[in-house]
């Protein structure tokens, strides 16, 4: 599969060129392919599970918060032929194939996304000897110059805390 980038003379414009190549490269490198072991009794009508599935990772690469964003956002994006798909399936068909999976078929997902971790993932060639810096304060206090590898960060809603004192 040969993925280029040109001018042409089609009026359409997208936001996902990126998204689009990278999707390609999964599937030249057949990055997805596990999750056509995820099997469902569902009827098969345009789509199969692996290309329900596949289209609902592009969704949250997308950034849609909701598959309802799907129709609003991808479904006439030129991105769907990045992906061999001829058109993007709809939202109600996507959350519908959601809701059809298993205990088993989740399990089968489980199984097909820890493949594709370890397979195409960077943890585990990482040096892991090397210290890992969390940062689980979530409390939203104001950060000092002096706080050792502190960083600004943002929070939704500006919070108050009060600081009480107790009597002794």
């Amino acid at each position: 599969m040969t993925v280029q980038f040109d001018l042409t003379t089609e009026n359409f414009n997208t936001q996902y060129a990126p998204l689009g190549l990278l999707l390609a490269l999964y599937k030249q490198k057949q990055v997805l392919q596990p999750l056509e072991n995820v099997t469902t009794t569902t009827k098969i009508v345009d789509f199969s599970t692996s290309d329900k599935l596949q289209q609902i990772l592009v969704s949250i690469l997308a950034g849609c918060d909701t598959l309802s964003e799907v129709n609003t956002q991808l479904k006439g994006d030129p991105i769907v032929r990045s992906g061999g798909w001829v058109r993007f399936a709809d939202q109600s068909t996507l959350s519908l194939a959601l809701d059809s999976l298993t205990l088993m078929n989740i399990e089968q997902l489980r199984a097909a996304t820890r493949q594709i971790l370890q397979t195409h993932g960077a943890t585990t060639v990482h040096d892991w000897r090397g210290f890992l810096w969390l940062d689980y304060d979530l409390s939203g206090l104001p950060c000092g110059r002096q706080a050792e590898g502190g960083k600004k960060g943002y929070f939704s809603e500006k919070k108050r805390y009060r600081t009480t004192i107790s009597p002794c």
